[in-house]
């Protein structure tokens, strides 16, 4: 059955309520189904993308022409933007996410303790996902695929922006999933773009929700993290920092740096502000600010890079701690490693930070030093991404301590319970 948009009269309450015993009952099915009922479901929704694309693509022109009229800007139309080579990196990310190991039933630890008990402990879902996103409507295949493969089901409240593209999708996977012999709702698209729907499912709709997924600015992440009572699995921003060293490389860096903040500015993964090494200002500074000037980025600095290039804009207090998902960047030369990371510390979001050296030392102790959920040496910060830490792909960024932090993936959709196995003993 196609989900289809809900009358912006009916009454939401009920509704949601109903998808949620809907959801939970689907999970209980899905944390049971054998690993090559998952793979092969994963393998048809991959299928169903491709063979769909042409009305996935109509629908996004729709969604886009609307969000145009609204005014977005170029970072959010980049986000909500769907061509062909996009949806084959959905369906590619699907088939990667079969070839994986399925984490479900897979044993953590196990040990036997005096008296003969066998103890083991075991990787089960979590159950329900609810998941809440603005303007990706890639999400809705990644979280599904993710989400079946790990045994939960998943309920899904795309924002107005996407909604029309998501609706699309998610009908094509719906497809997949029952062909498949799985439960149709093992996927819902909450129907409405009615803001009560998302207090109804932070609210957990009666136990139904195990944990909330948010996806988008950072109005809907706070929202979620004040309203939510369930857990939740969220970052506010991606402040992301490249600190070139000064043993750097300079052809190096300067194709790091560029990467970084231009590859796609609108990714929560980009670079908004580089750091530099006093050692490296001389000979590194104005090349680097040369190279993002030359690919289009607008560069915000301080004194010091002012003068190293006179096409620089001062840079305000708030810059520091700002992300831009645009072609923009803040520059800074710092005292060596002790004032880059004090500098990350104080400005980041603990999302994904990159230091740039030819020195191992060096680059362990900023690996060591900065509490970030990813830190990285010599290589991009756009390669905070699940997909390409061989994950298949993920539903977000977790900064937070608890459960998961970093792409959320395969693993972070599980729990685990301890089973216990005896041969008739009983407690003293």
């Amino acid at each position: 059955m196609s989900i289809t948009a809900q009358n912006p009269e009916a009454s939401i309450e009920p509704m949601m309520l109903y998808m949620g015993r809907l959801a939970r009952e689907a999970a209980g099915e899905l944390a049971l189904a054998a690993t090559d009922v998952k793979n092969a479901a994963l393998g048809r929704m991959a299928a169903r993308l491709e063979t769909g694309s042409e009305k996935i693509i109509a629908a996004n022109r729709q969604d886009l022409e609307a969000a145009e009229k609204k005014g977005r800007d170029a970072a959010f139309l980049d986000r909500l933007r769907l061509d062909g080579l996009r949806i084959a990196a959905m369906a590619k990310g699907l088939h990667e996410i079969a070839a994986l190991p399925d984490p479900v039933g897979t044993t953590i630890a196990a040990w036997t303790r005096p008296n003969g008990l066998e103890i083991a402990r075991v990787r089960v879902p979590l159950g329900v996902i609810g998941m809440i996103y603005e303007s990706r409507p890639n999400v809705t295949a990644d979280a599904r695929g993710l989400c079946l493969k790990a045994g939960n089901a998943v309920m899904l409240r795309s924002g107005s922006d996407s909604f029309l593209t998501s609706l699309v999708i998610a009908n094509l996977l719906t497809e997949a999933v029952t062909a498949s012999g799985l439960p149709e709702a093992a996927i819902q698209l909450v129907p409405t773009i009615d803001r009560q729907a998302v207090g109804f499912m932070l609210g957990g709709l009666d136990g139904a929700i195990d944990v909330i997924v948010p996806r988008g600015g950072r109005s809907l992440v706070e929202r979620v993290q004040q309203e939510a009572r369930v857990p939740v699995f969220a970052h506010l921003e991606g402040v992301c920092h490249v600190y070139v060293d000064k043993s750097a490389d300079l052809d190096m860096a300067k194709n790091i740096v560029v990467n970084a903040k231009m590859r796609r500015p609108g990714i929560c993964g980009a670079a908004e502000t580089l750091l530099v090494d006093r050692g490296a200002a001389s000979s590194h500074l104005a090349p680097l600010v040369d190279a993002l000037l030359h690919a289009g980025c607008e560069v915000r600095g301080d004194e010091e890079t002012q003068r190293a290039d006179t096409r620089v804009k001062p840079a305000a207090d708030d810059d520091w701690g700002a992300e831009y998902l645009a072609p923009i960047i803040a520059v800074k030369v710092v005292d060596g490693l002790d004032e880059a990371v004090a500098h990350i510390a104080h400005y980041g979001s603990q999302h994904t930070d990159a230091i740039v050296t030819d020195d191992q030392n060096t680059a362990n102790a900023f690996l060591a030093r900065v509490d970030s959920a990813i830190v990285l040496h010599n290589a991009s910060t756009q390669f905070a991404d699940g997909g390409e830490f061989g994950m298949g792909a993920e539903i977000g960024i977790a900064t937070g301590r608890f459960h998961a932090r970093g792409p959320v993936g395969l693993e972070q959709l599980t729990t685990f319970k301890y089973v216990v196995r005896g041969q008739g003993q009983t407690r003293p």
